[in-house]
Formats: structure tokens, C-alpha cells, sequence
């Protein structure tokens, strides 16, 4: 009986494998920005074989400019795009037809950064100080919220443009203080520096909690069956990049020895706790809630229904 057995599963075996391979559905993933360990999920879950577990065939493609992968992927130039709660809320908002599939880090990262041995050491403090940014618009409205709870306002500080050299502009004391640093990074990078940060986090402060990565595709396309898949084999990447961090980093660093440096590993480690569990789920009464603040600060005109910008897949 066992041979007969052994035989009929060498026969399978046999005729399975002269069948030929089941073929993948090609998929264009536009990132927000250079490869970096907020897109852990996905390249591990590419390394991992997952992807092509879902039959799935997924190109990563880092934006020449952060601001295009929005509108590329509403004009059906790319599946999916990796963007930002906030800015989904202000694109929706201006018309553009996009919408919210899946999440990818679910807790805020943005963050009020000051050096740690200087003179700020709460929120108190920015009075009469200079706050570093480096895009307008949301991150002044955070930072007029977190101001209020603490009696101040924007009126209180002096807002400088510094564009993309947040740190830098701390260090040489040309800002008191930074708004829009990502704790993962900026917190790290000035460690590194030797000079640590004291940060004091938004959903503390008044702001009410969002995601900051996200998924999303055009609005017309939200049924096409490969984004189940494609946020199934981003689930199973985030569990194993969870269980097995060191070995998921040897995954991510694979192939892209650039990658591999001191502030990549720290921001990794502290990336971890942050990615969704469940990239599907959608917490709506938490979009309407930021929805609400966004209006209140004067960034949208209106509230649409979630519904209508942002789903949780089937």
C-alpha cells in the first residue's frame, strides 16, 4: 500500500511539475520617496517570494519627484502609491480622484524635534523661538494645534523655511527647533550626530492620530482584484519583518549594499512597532476625525463621507 502510494505521489509530483508556471499579474508600486526602512514590508515580502505567492509580478519605483506619485497613479500611470494620510485628505479635498486601500505605518511619525541640552524643553518654550520647516500648509496647521494646547500660538514663533535640511538647520542654530522630522530618522540621525533630539509627538498634543503611510490607487480602480493580493503579501511581509527582525533586514539590504548603514539599522529597529498589522483595516471614525481637524485649521473646504475616499478591501 505505502509504494503504491509512494508511486502515485511521484506521479503527481511529476505531472505538476511539466505543467507550466502559473503567470503573474504585473503590478507598478510608486514609492513616496527613496527606498528607505518605512518600505520594509514590501521588500521583504518581495525577497520572501510572497508576492509572487499572490500572483503577483510587483515593480518598486522611486519617485524623481515626492509630489508625483499621487497624480501618476490617478491618471493610471502606476497601480499603487505609497503616500500620506494628511495629504490624501488635501488631494481629495482639490479634486483629485484617489483613494485610500490599505495602510502601511499606522501611527504618525511627524514630530516637533529641538535639541535635547538646549533651551527647549517643552512645548512652552518655542515662545519667541524660531521653528525650522520645510513644507507648508499641514505642518503649520500641526504645529498651531500642539502651540494651543500649551496657551500659544503661531503668532508666538517664527516660522523659517529651511526645505529639506531640518537637522542641519538645528545644528548651526539658524532654527531653535524643526517641525515635520520623522522620529524614525531625524531622532536618529542626530544621535548619530552626537548631538540628540528631545521630541514632542503630535497625537500627544492636540493632533489627533492618523496614518502616516498609505496605500492608494485611483478611485475607479479600487475593485481590481490584484490589490487584495498585493496588501495580503504586504501583511505577510510586515509579520515576518515582526517575528524575525534581524533576518528581515538581511532581506531588505540584499542586493542594495547603499542601504546598509548605522542610520538605516536604527531607523528600522525603531519602524517596527509602527507598520499596520492589518494594512486592510480601515478605522473610519478615526479619518473623520482628522478630517474634522483639517477643516477646522482651514486645509480642506470639506468632509466628504470616508466612504468616498477611503475603503477597506474585501
Amino acid at each position: 500500500m505505502r509504494h503504491w502510494l509512494r508511486g502515485a505521489a511521484m506521479a503527481a509530483a511529476l505531472s505538476l511539475a511539466a505543467l507550466p508556471a502559473m503567470a503573474q499579474d504585473k503590478m507598478t508600486v510608486l514609492l513616496d520617496w527613496f527606498v528607505n526602512p518605512d518600505h520594509g514590508p514590501l521588500y521583504v515580502a518581495q525577497e520572501m517570494g510572497y508576492f509572487k505567492d499572490a500572483g503577483l509580478a510587483v515593480e518598486m519605483i522611486a519617485p524623481a519627484d515626492p509630489n508625483d506619485p499621487p497624480r501618476l497613479v490617478a491618471a493610471g500611470r502606476g497601480d499603487v502609491a505609497i503616500s500620506y494620510q494628511p495629504q490624501l485628505h488635501l488631494q481629495v479635498d482639490a479634486g483629485l480622484p484617489v483613494v485610500r486601500i490599505g495602510t502601511l505605518v499606522a501611527t504618525p511619525l511627524n514630530s516637533i524635534i529641538a535639541l535635547k541640552d538646549g533651551p527647549v524643553k517643552s512645548l512652552k518654550d518655542l515662545k519667541g523661538k524660531k521653528v525650522g520647516f520645510s513644507v507648508g500648509g499641514f505642518e503649520d496647521a500641526l504645529l498651531g494645534a500642539m502651540l494651543e494646547k500649551h496657551g500659544l500660538s503661531l503668532k508666538d514663533v517664527t516660522l523659517v523655511n529651511v526645505n529639506f535640511s531640518l537637522s542641519p538647520a538645528l545644528f548651526a542654530g539658524q532654527v531653535d527647533a524643526i517641525v515635520g522630522g520623522f522620529r524614525n530618522f531625524e531622532l536618529n540621525q542626530m544621535a548619530i550626530e552626537g548631538k540628540p533630539g528631545r521630541a514632542f509627538f503630535p497625537e500627544e498634543e492636540g493632533v489627533p492620530a492618523y496614518d502616516e503611510l498609505i496605500f492608494i490607487a485611483a478611485r475607479d480602480r479600487a475593485n481590481d482584484p490584484r490589490l487584495g493580493r498585493f496588501l495580503d503579501a504586504v501583511e505577510r511581509g510586515t509579520a515576518y519583518m515582526i517575528n524575525h527582525p534581524d533576518e528581515a533586514w538581511a532581506l531588505f539590504i540584499k542586493g542594495r549594499p547603499d542601504l546598509d548603514t548605522d542610520l538605516n539599522k536604527r531607523a528600522w529597529r525603531d519602524s517596527l512597532p509602527r507598520f499596520a498589522h492589518s494594512p486592510r483595516a480601515l478605522d473610519r471614525a478615526r479619518y473623520a476625525r482628522f478630517a474634522n481637524f483639517l477643516k477646522e485649521r482651514g486645509l480642506v473646504k470639506t468632509t466628504p463621507d470616508v466612504a468616498s475616499y477611503a475603503v477597506e478591501l474585501k
